[in-house]
């Protein structure tokens, strides 16, 4: 059975059950402990399943059925989040912000070593629904309209440090990212005021675009992280002024 077979199988495999342990992967692809475990790696850093405690397990996006018709693009925000769940590594704590893109990296993520920081209801709900171990949920009032907490003490986030924070926005251009929310804008600078590394994620659309407010300066973002269908031009751009830019 060649390897891409195999993948092809145990993806299957995971389809129906979800979750496999390594015995269960080898008795079921007729393959040694050696070749099972090389598959669990390879599918894992290609960001195909999850590698978990002696097995693996199917990857969740985090959203429901019935809502992924309404979401733009969203093969590119899968490829995105797929590249942003492998800056995290077991132990760190991230924060989340709202909207499509942070809900599903909160499915890749979910599960894993992390702790998730998010005033974002809809992703909070479904980490606690999946049983993910490590969840913060930054506390104060809720808008029902952008389904966040919003805080009514601006000193509730600084206590919570993160080693990455993840954003998104409406626009992305050399002078940096743009926002149209300033309720939720104010909400995330506070949350982003001990982040270790701020990373935005973002679909190649909204590249070369100023909508609404400069909310954060290129010089204050570590890492863009968009779809490989992003122009050149604005890609190369971007890098010259000392930007890292990944493409998914």
């Amino acid at each position: 059975m060649n390897e891409n077979y195999r993948h092809k199988q145990l993806l299957n495999l995971l389809d129906e059950k979800t979750v496999l342990s390594t015995t269960e992967i080898i008795q079921l692809l007729g393959v040694s402990p050696a070749t099972a475990r090389r598959d669990i790696n390879k599918l894992n850093s290609l960001g195909k399943l999850v590698k978990v405690r002696n097995g693996a397990e199917k990857i969740s996006t985090g959203i429901e059925l019935e809502q992924v018709r309404n979401i733009h693009n969203l093969e590119e925000k899968r490829r995105i989040a797929q590249a942003a769940g492998r800056l995290c590594r077991d132990g760190e704590s991230v924060v989340l912000t709202c909207g499509s893109t942070m809900q599903v990296l909160g499915g890749y993520l979910c599960g894993r070593k992390l702790q998730i920081i998010t005033n974002y209801l809809p992703l909070a709900n479904y980490l606690i629904q999946h049983d993910h171990d490590d969840i913060v949920i930054i506390g104060g009032q809720y808008n029902k309209d952008k389904q966040v907490m919003l805080s009514l003490n601006n000193q509730n986030e600084a206590i919570y440090a993160a080693n990455i924070m993840f954003t998104s926005g409406k626009g992305f251009t050399a002078e940096g990212l743009y926002k149209t929310d300033m309720i939720i804008a104010n909400s995330e600078r506070q949350m982003s005021s001990k982040a270790n590394k701020y990373v935005v994620l973002l679909d190649s659309s909204k590249l070369g675009k100023q909508v609404g407010m400069l909310f954060n300066e290129l010089k204050n973002i570590d890492i863009l992280i968009t779809g490989k269908e992003a122009d050149p031009t604005i890609i190369k751009a971007l890098k010259d002024r000392g930007l890292e830019v990944i493409l998914a």
